[in-house]
């Protein structure tokens, strides 16, 4: 992991802290500041690792990750330019309950904790935006946990799908513009790569996708919207 202090690789304006705090503290967050380069498949922090500090997403893709079982992985969610993360090592727990791993060339930004919980103390702005954030993931997180316990797999893929053309947007071509290899979109949907395998080719038959390589794309929403048996 390459790591470079006070750079330029940012901008200290467009990150969820920086834009969330008071113009005059920005030199400040300049000076404590390390950016981190990162190769595609590069762990950030892994699952319980000792907590440091915060890191923000300048460029690039990272997929948040919590250990299903022995040899599982279970993706929570996809961090972008300007996330939060490692947030959830905030407060008692000393070690990070995910790990954080690029799914591409990326910058992130890192700060220690003892900076952060000054930058909170300092800002009421970003402090009232984590809080939000933090309510806005609980309820993210209780219904994906719902999903995975009542949807079937086939509604879970097509929610993974519905919700990576949401967050990623699309190509020229039409396709969703992230590429995630099959194993990673079984992670984020819950369920093993051979039923994943299995239920993308359904959905191609059923004219709801199409496939190239790697990359997909939605045909159909609303057929897929329909398998989304929400719960509500």
């Amino acid at each position: 992991m390459k790591t470079k202090k006070n750079t330029s690789l940012c901008d200290t304006n467009t990150c969820f802290m920086c834009k969330n705090c008071l113009e005059e503290w920005r030199p400040a967050i300049c000076g404590n500041k390390i950016n981190i380069k990162l190769k595609k498949g590069e762990v950030l922090f892994k699952e319980g690792d000792p907590v440091t500090g915060i890191y923000f997403v300048y460029n690039g893709n990272i997929k948040v990750t919590k250990q299903w079982d022995a040899d599982k992985e279970l993706i929570l969610r996809f961090a972008r330019d300007g996330a939060i993360l490692g947030h959830r090592g905030i407060g008692s727990n000393l070690n990070y309950p995910i790990s954080a791993i690029a799914l591409e060339p990326a910058v992130v930004c890192y700060v220690d904790m003892k900076f952060f919980e000054s930058t909170l103390r300092v800002n009421s702005e970003l402090t009232f935006q984590l809080v939000n954030f933090f309510a806005s993931e609980l309820r993210t997180a209780e219904r994906r946990m719902r999903d995975l316990a009542h949807m079937p797999v086939k509604g879970r893929v097509a929610d993974a799908l519905l919700k990576l053309r949401d967050q990623f947007g699309v190509t020229a071509d039409g396709f969703i513009n992230i590429v995630l290899s099959r194993q990673d979109l079984a992670s984020f949907a819950g369920a093993t790569y051979e039923t994943v395998f299995r239920v993308i080719n359904e959905l191609v038959n059923d004219r709801m996708i199409a496939v190239a390589g790697k990359s997909i794309a939605i045909i159909n929403a609303d057929a897929l919207a329909a398998l989304v048996q929400s719960i509500d």
